[in-house]
């Protein structure tokens, strides 16, 4: 039983766009900009709730929390990865990538990068070979809701030598996700994870971290930040704080309460919970069941109708989105059909 710890207006259904915090992240967001606002305390302990945050995050993927770098956007982590392949090397991406994990690449085009467009699915897999240096992809689809299979992908990709860089933000926080199928994982917190955008993890296999410049290093990447405000030497941390950018306080004010909320509930639960609804939704428009809580489909005039209903989805890839999370209810599901079907 998902706990009612949010104040959501009837009728959201669209967290693959932005999820909506829960009331212990909103509190605490709110009491950070008061003391803000009175210049009642000082910094310290906005910025500590980055480290509480890589810890949740760390155990949320299974991973070491030193190998953990918080940043702001899955793009910029994307890039410092993108920036240590070799030239001439071969980037498989799947169709319909979200941008974050496709420009990161492309812009090394003139290093003689090469970026191989192929099918999602299967289809990702049978194009690994032994020309292949990098597979980057999404766990979950952000247009489709696809869910790819990532212990296949990795497998296939480790049997080539090459290493798999993936984007989880579509599916941390309601899908299982097991950080060693994955060389490097990338995720931003504002969607599934419900915190204020502006918050963003990355996790890499200590082998390939060795081969990944700090390209943003600045103090908050030194190994005792308090020691690190001014002038050189280069005193960086040893572990995956290296990576690290300064964090905007109170986007990981808001991010540390909402990740505590996702490991009180449990990811499995939360899973259970969304793809039951999307279910529902797919079952009330024909459609067989799926094992994802986003669902896309070609409905006719789904965006207008939607709107008249003051249902809240998206329309991607030409097809209408919905997206289902802790805070939708059977009734948001109901309706959302009868603006469809009716």
């Amino acid at each position: 039983m998902i706990p009612d710890l949010w104040d959501a207006e009837p009728g959201y259904l669209n967290t693959a766009s932005y999820g909506l915090p829960p009331r212990p992240a909103w509190d605490a967001l709110q009491a950070a900009l008061a003391d803000w606002r009175g210049g009642r305390t000082s910094w310290e302990d906005w910025a500590e709730t980055g480290e509480h945050s890589r810890h949740s995050f760390a155990r949320l993927v299974g991973a070491r929390t030193e190998d953990v770098a918080i940043g702001s956007q899955v793009s910029a982590l994307v890039g410092l990865v993108a920036a240590a392949v070799p030239d001439g090397a071969r980037v498989v991406v799947p169709e319909i990538e979200f941008a974050s994990n496709v420009f990161p690449w492309l812009v090394h085009a003139d290093r003689g990068l090469e970026v191989v467009i192929v099918p999602t699915g299967r289809s990702l897999v049978d194009s690994i070979d032994e020309r292949t240096d990098v597979v980057a992809y999404s766990t979950v689809q952000s247009a489709t809701g696809e869910v790819t299979d990532a212990a296949t992908v990795h497998a296939a990709a480790r049997a080539y030598g090459a290493v798999t860089v993936v984007d989880a933000t579509q599916a941390v926080g309601w899908l299982p996700t097991d950080v060693r199928h994955a060389d490097a994982l990338a995720c931003s917190a504002y969607k599934w994870l419900m915190s204020p955008r502006g918050t963003s993890f990355l996790v890499l296999e200590p082998s390939l971290a060795e081969r990944v410049k700090p390209l943003a290093a600045g103090w908050y990447a030194g190994e005792d930040v308090h020691a690190s405000y001014y002038g050189p030497p280069l005193r960086l941390a040893k572990d995956a704080r290296r990576f690290d950018v300064s964090p905007g306080w109170f986007d990981w004010v808001g991010t540390a309460a909402a990740l505590e909320v996702v490991e009180r509930i449990g990811v499995p639960a939360i899973g259970e919970h969304d793809v039951a609804l999307a279910n529902r939704f797919r079952a009330g428009l024909g459609l067989p069941p799926g094992d994802s809580a986003i669902v896309s489909t070609d409905w006719p005039d789904a965006a207008a109708r939607f709107e008249r209903a003051g249902i809240r989805a998206a329309t991607r890839a030409g097809s209408l989105r919905a997206a289902f999370h802790c805070y939708t209810t059977q009734s948001d599901v109901d309706t959302a059909v009868a603006a469809l079907t009716g």
